[in-house]
């Protein structure tokens, strides 16, 4: 048996390599793991319908201290942004049957959060994300 190994990425807005594919216009975030093209992860952003709404979200964001979480909730599944430190946020998931924890500074991480301002939208090569997404969803056998 053999012990788990966790990667952990690092997502910087400065990185040297590309990290961000995109966000379509579900808010859901298209990113490289490690900046490697092959090795794309979707990860369920945040989705607001009001202003109000998105502005308790993001002030929720800046509040977190280290060891804090918050959930966002999505209609088909929740994901977990913890406070790791300083400066230090991560979401956990899976890629390729491996768990991962993408760390993100909080500028990176907040940016991400901004595109869920419902007058935000999405770039016209975005749209396809979303697309190449839904596809997959409807290519797999129905749940019984």
């Amino acid at each position: 048996m053999t012990e788990p190994f966790v990667l952990s990425p690092r997502y910087r807005l400065d990185d040297e390599f590309p990290w961000l594919m995109g966000v379509d216009p579900s808010r859901n975030y298209w990113i490289w793991v490690n900046g490697e093209s092959d090795l794309t992860v979707m990860i369920p952003g945040l989705l607001v319908t009001d202003l109000e709404a998105w502005k308790g979200l993001i002030r929720q964001f800046r509040r977190l201290q280290p060891q804090e979480k918050m959930q966002i909730e999505r209609v088909a599944q929740s994901v977990t942004v913890y406070c790791v430190s300083t400066n230090c946020y991560a979401i956990a998931s899976e890629v390729n049957g491996a768990p991962v924890w993408h760390l993100f500074d909080r500028e990176s991480l907040e940016s991400l959060l901004m595109t869920s301002h419902p007058d935000w939208q999405c770039a016209p090569k975005d749209v396809e994300l979303g697309r190449s997404w839904l596809a997959r969803a409807f290519a797999q056998p129905a749940q019984v």
